[in-house]
């Protein structure tokens, strides 16, 4: 699937141990984008953080490594994006969900 040089990024942050129906919430937005047809979706670890909460989570040596943050993020198509932002809205709950518009830069392909 071919994603346009102007595009909107959905990246969604929440929780490690952030469930939806004992589903890893992360892994529910993933699937979720495949079934969807959204171009493609990350799921990056993240190894400090704190939130709502205000209550910082570490992995560090010697300290309680639990519910470290988790960030989805997916690019696509503006008209793709949106709707798909409203639709994982209500599986959220504390977490964010940011849209912001990208630029897609690839390298030429070479023949």
């Amino acid at each position: 699937m071919s994603i346009r040089p102007n595009a909107l990024r959905l990246t969604v942050v929440v929780g490690e141990s952030d469930t939806w129906h004992h589903r890893p919430l992360h892994s529910e937005i993933v699937h979720r984008a495949h079934a969807a047809g959204l171009a493609g979706a990350s799921v990056f670890h993240g190894v400090e953080g704190f939130g709502a909460s205000s209550v910082v989570h570490t992995s560090r040596l010697l300290s309680l490594s639990e519910d470290l943050p988790v960030a989805v993020v997916i690019v696509d198509a503006e008209e793709r994006v949106r709707p798909f932002a409203a639709e994982i809205r209500e599986l959220v709950g504390s977490g964010l969900v940011l849209l912001d518009a990208v630029e897609v830069v690839r390298p030429e392909a070479t023949a």
